[in-house]
């Protein structure tokens, strides 16, 4: 299935995508809060679009209409959590992207009843709490996890969009399987 926006089109990843893939895998930047260390080859970039793309719904290649080519992607698990995930090539930054790309994907997940949405940020990088913020998710809690592969431990933040109208439900698991959970306020 294929999303449109005005300026995106959302698709899914195609093995002709490896190289633009690979591209965005191999930034150490783009990837320094991303739960993995970046690609040091197109094997691991391949390997990551076979466990993270291939066959899956709802997760897509944020595109460019003018060209087609992948700059990031954008996915939305199945699993118990339903967690949204993304990433943008850096040249791509700041321009509003990853949320066009989020509305329609939270369009598409209403339409298929996906009751909820989850999403979680490195404190250290609030900017992807503000693109959670701009699609109307809001911060549930904080909690302490010890960030594998990188080892090192990490304040996370929880946000969450319920789509079935349940503006009370709280997705706890998270929090749950840390030794520290707390809230933030302010947030």
């Amino acid at each position: 299935m294929v999303l449109e926006t005005k300026r995106l089109l959302l698709r899914p990843f195609e093995p002709d995508d490896l190289d633009a893939l690979y591209l965005l895998l191999q930034d150490e930047e783009v990837n320094t809060f991303l739960p993995w260390f970046p690609a040091r080859d197109r094997r691991q970039a391949e390997r990551f679009y076979q466990d993270s793309f291939q066959g899956r719904p709802y997760s897509y290649a944020i595109c460019r209409k003018d060209d087609s080519i992948p700059v990031g992607y954008i996915k939305a698990d199945t699993g118990d959590g339903h967690e949204l995930s993304y990433a943008l090539r850096r040249e791509f930054w700041h321009h509003g992207i990853v949320t066009e790309a989020g509305q329609a994907l939270i369009e598409q997940l209403k339409k298929d009843h996906v009751p909820y949405l989850t999403a979680t940020h490195d404190r250290n990088n609030p900017r992807s709490g503000g693109v959670m913020r701009q699609l109307g998710m809001r911060y549930c809690y904080s909690y302490i996890e010890q960030w594998q592969p990188k080892n090192f431990p990490v304040v996370f933040r929880m946000y969450q969009l319920n789509l079935d109208g349940q503006e009370d439900r709280v997705y706890s698991t998270y929090g749950d399987r840390a030794q520290t959970r707390f809230i933030e306020e302010g947030l």
